[in-house]
C-alpha cells in the first residue's frame, strides 16, 4: 500500500501501533518526529516518510531539503507502477507547495509529475482519489480555473467515499465548500465546511482543525463567526503558528474610524 501517508491509518482501535504513533505525531504538527519513526528500507515506508515531510513543507514553509532527500529515496526504491505513481504524486505535491509559497516557481514540474502519476495510477485504483484532489489544487491555485478544480475535487470526493478515506473526504469537503463560498452559495459552503470540521474533530486531526474552523467562520454570521475564529486562533497558537498560511485568515480586520 503506497498511500498510507494520506489515508489516516492509525486513527482507529486495532491499527498497527507504529501507524498509530505516526498518526498522533502527524496530527499534532510533529512531522519530523513522525518521519523519524519510519525506516526507509522499503518503498512503502520511504513513500510514507516522504509524504510526511512534504506535508510539513506545505504547512510550515520549512524543511524543503529534507523533503527532497526523502523523496529521492522513495523514487529510488519505487519499482511497481503503484509505487512510481505514488512517488510522482508526492513530487507533484512538493513542487506545488514550493510554487504556492513563493519559494521557487515549479508549476511546470508539478503539472508534469501529476501527469506522470495519472499515467501510472488508473481511475478507481488506490491513490487515484488523492491524485485527483492534488490536480484540483493545481487547477484552483496555480491555473486559477475553478471549473477544472471543481471537477477534480468531485472525482476525488467520489473516490474517497468509495475507499472510505475520511481524512481525504475532509479535504474535498473543504475545498468544494470554498468554491461554493466564492460563488455566493452560502448554504452549500456552510454544509461542506461543517462536514470537514466534523470529520477532522472525529479523527483528532488537530493540525487541520484550525483551518476548518476558520473556513466555517467565513460562511457563518455573527456571533458564531467570531466564536469559530477565536477557537481557530487558540488552536493555531497551541500548535506554534501552524499552518503558517492561516495567519492571514485569522488576522482581525483593521478598526475603522
Amino acid at each position: 500500500m503506497a498511500y498510507t501517508a494520506m489515508s489516516g491509518n492509525g486513527t482507529t482501535a486495532g491499527d498497527d501501533p507504529l501507524q498509530t504513533a505516526v498518526w498522533r505525531l502527524r496530527s499534532r504538527a510533529c512531522w519530523a518526529d513522525a518521519a523519524a519513526l519510519l525506516q526507509p528500507v522499503t518503498a512503502e515506508a520511504a513513500l510514507q516518510r516522504a509524504a510526511l515531510l512534504v506535508e510539513r513543507c506545505l504547512y510550515t514553509e520549512q524543511g524543503w531539503p529534507e523533503a527532497e532527500d526523502a523523496l529521492r529515496t522513495a523514487e529510488a526504491l519505487a519499482h511497481s507502477d503503484d509505487e512510481r505513481g505514488a512517488a510522482a504524486c508526492e513530487r507533484g505535491q512538493l513542487a506545488y507547495a514550493s510554487t504556492l509559497h513563493g519559494v521557487r516557481d515549479r508549476a511546470d514540474e508539478a503539472r508534469a509529475a501529476l501527469g506522470r502519476a495519472a499515467a501510472l495510477i488508473p481511475p478507481g485504483a488506490e491513490g487515484r482519489a488523492l491524485l485527483d484532489f492534488r490536480r484540483g489544487l493545481l487547477a484552483e491555485n496555480l491555473a486559477h480555473s475553478p471549473q477544472s478544480a471543481r471537477a477534480a475535487y468531485r472525482r476525488a470526493h467520489a473516490g474517497a467515499t468509495a475507499q472510505s478515506d475520511p481524512l481525504l473526504l475532509s479535504f474535498t469537503w473543504r475545498h468544494l465548500a470554498g468554491l461554493a463560498l466564492r460563488e455566493g452559495e452560502l448554504a452549500e459552503a456552510r454544509h461542506g465546511f461543517a462536514e470537514s470540521l466534523r470529520i477532522r474533530e472525529e479523527l483528532g486531526y488537530l493540525v487541520g482543525t484550525a483551518p476548518a474552523l476558520a473556513s466555517l467562520a467565513d460562511a457563518e454570521v455573527e456571533p458564531e463567526a467570531s466564536r469559530l475564529r477565536e477557537e481557530a486562533r487558540r488552536l493555531y497558537r497551541l500548535l506554534g503558528g501552524v499552518p503558517t498560511w492561516l495567519a492571514r485568515q485569522l488576522t482581525p480586520p483593521a478598526a475603522t474610524a
